[in-house]
């Protein structure tokens, strides 16, 4: 396993859609085993495809391992469905953006269809900080940063102080 450079915006394979993973190979193995590294390593909670310059539908994720319950994920093709009218608005940090936290309002509670790297398909209802997660790695894979879901003024603001 090895650390894998982390793309940071404006890098336009940021705001590039992703293609779809066909196949699990040896070599998306490999390439979910180092952005797990990577991403414990940044420390993050989640790390895309596109982060790292790999342009599938790929996201690693661990949302608990901070408190100390490690529980890594690889989630290829992910569906993401809001579950209910509820939102929620929370700060996100970003690993390609550092340094800056954005409110962003998502759907509070949604429901994800993936795959794993065994091929076996997977459902489950994600709230809270679960949540907004998938929803912040599923939009990496669609192209999307935090900083695009911003309205003009507040987006204008978080590109000022990112760029320093």
């Amino acid at each position: 396993m090895s650390l894998l450079p982390i793309l940071e915006w404006p890098d336009p394979r940021l705001a590039q859609a992703c293609a779809p993973v066909a196949e699990v190979t040896p070599g998306l193995r490999a390439l979910a085993a180092d952005m797990l590294e990577t991403m414990y390593a940044a420390p993050g909670r989640g790390l895309a495809g596109p982060q790292v310059g790999a342009m599938q539908r790929i996201f690693v994720m661990d949302v608990t391992w901070k408190e100390g319950r490690p529980d890594p994920q690889v989630i290829l093709n992910p569906v993401i469905e809001p579950l209910g009218d509820a939102v929620c608005t929370r700060a996100e940090g970003c690993l390609s953006i550092p340094g800056i936290l954005t409110d962003i309002t998502r759907p509070a509670r949604v429901r994800m269809r993936w795959s794993d790297l065994e091929g076996v398909a997977h459902e489950a209802v994600l709230e809270d900080f679960a949540a907004a997660c998938v929803q912040h790695e599923t939009d990496h894979l669609d192209g999307v940063v935090t900083l695009m879901r911003l309205a003009p003024e507040a987006r204008a603001r978080s590109e000022a102080e990112y760029r320093g």
